[in-house]
């Protein structure tokens, strides 16, 4: 399991996980992300925050890091923390616990640039996931309404979001 900074190649295969997860979404539950804008993946590769997992030479798994969110987190913006977004597993990697694995990195890589937390959210009503992300060491923070919609993508309007966090041990 190898974890890499995602590339400008790596663009199609990481909308054709994004598109993957969407149909899976639709398949288990009412809720479901939007698509999502290829400029805004693109930057992310620019800025160094799309990730990925590279398993048996496969793209396993994506995820985005940033380092502010503050449309979510509020106040709690301020802790210095490594937000966690869109992880997302290939269908025919699922079940090898790469929430486990990402949290792992996330700590150190965390550790690194001097963050106090890990964090990330989801559905407040995706139990399943809320109880995956629990399972590995986030603790469960509670639910949150996003304040200000205008910096999220379209699929956050008029959503509750359970928020988790891990602490950086240094």
């Amino acid at each position: 399991m190898t974890f890499l900074p995602s590339t400008i190649e790596d663009l199609d295969k990481i909308f054709q996980l994004y598109d993957m997860a969407i149909a899976h979404q639709k398949a288990v539950s009412n809720m479901h992300w939007l698509p999502f804008d290829r400029e805004m993946v693109a930057q992310e590769i620019a800025e160094g925050r799309q990730w990925k997992i590279e398993l048996d030479g496969q793209v396993a798994c994506v995820f985005v890091v940033a380092y502010q969110d503050p449309a979510i987190w509020g106040d709690k913006d301020r802790d210095p923390s490594v937000y966690l977004h869109r992880i997302v597993t290939h269908s025919d990697f699922r079940g090898r616990n790469f929430v486990g694995a990402i949290l792992k990195w996330s700590k150190e890589h965390g550790k690194a640039m001097g963050k106090t937390y890990v964090r990330l959210d989801t559905w407040a009503e995706n139990l399943k996931l809320k109880e995956i992300y629990e399972r590995n060491g986030f603790q469960f923070l509670g639910v949150v309404t996003p304040s200000d919609l205008s910096a999220l993508p379209s699929h956050y309007s008029g959503i509750r979001l359970s928020i988790f966090q891990a602490e950086v041990h240094r």
